[in-house]
């Protein structure tokens, strides 16, 4: 599914009642999945462990 596809496929799925924020905030958050899902794919994630001493500090 290339990006057009996705966006409107994300549009279409928002409630009728959705504002232009939460149309936005849902793009947001696909793109954010998608740039984490090319980092782990790229070797670049961390394990649990590692993002669980993170949080801690």
């Amino acid at each position: 599914m290339n990006t057009k596809q996705q966006v409107l496929k994300a549009i279409e799925e928002l409630p009728a009642d959705a504002t232009l924020e939460d149309a936005i905030e849902r793009l947001v958050l696909l793109a954010k999945i998608e740039r984490g899902l090319a980092e782990l794919d790229a070797g670049q994630g961390i394990d649990h462990a590692e993002a669980k001493r993170r949080l801690l500090r």
